[in-house]
């Protein structure tokens, strides 16, 4: 069984597409845990705040797979293939990290938004602060805590998930 890390986010009845996302995730993969919720500005456009946080889960799916099964929980909440990177989103799901597994294909991994992006570090660290990823010498809380906080507000937000 491998452990995976996934970061969902949502600007678009964000609530509601977050939570459905979170019960598909939970039928596809094995003790679903997740992070605090995180409300940000969007970032590389205009639009309305995003909630983002992490999940992690256990899977015997190999990571095309997992990869695969995203795409068409994505697509059951009306995500567009082919729209802009930076643009709203009823729900985004990424493969952040599977195991200690590092790889450019089918998706690049460990995923490099972990390094640069607040929404994806703090919950990140905050559901695996003592995890060390593959190809780092820092644990993610380290990481965390060094990182340049000043660079993207986000603020935790409540929120109860049935599972959680």
């Amino acid at each position: 069984m491998a452990t995976i890390y996934i970061s969902l986010g949502s600007n678009i009845e964000a609530d509601t597409h977050i939570r459905r996302g979170l019960d598909d995730l939970a039928r596809q993969y094995h003790n679903l845990i997740i992070s605090s919720v995180f409300e940000s500005e969007a970032v590389g456009f205009e639009g309305d705040n995003f909630l983002n946080l992490v999940a992690r889960a256990e899977t015997d799916q190999p990571i095309g797979e997992v990869v695969a099964t995203f795409k068409a929980i994505e697509q059951a909440h009306g995500r567009q293939r082919g729209a802009k990177k930076f643009a709203p989103r009823t729900l985004d799901l990424d493969l952040l990290l599977y195991d200690e597994v590092q790889c450019q294909s089918p998706v690049e991994l460990p995923r490099p938004e972990i390094y640069h992006n607040a929404f994806v570090l703090w919950p990140l660290a905050e559901l695996a602060p003592d995890l060390v990823p593959p190809g780092q010498p820092h644990t993610l809380g380290a990481l965390w805590q060094a990182y340049d906080k000043t660079q993207q507000q986000l603020w935790p937000v409540p929120f109860a998930w049935p599972r959680s």
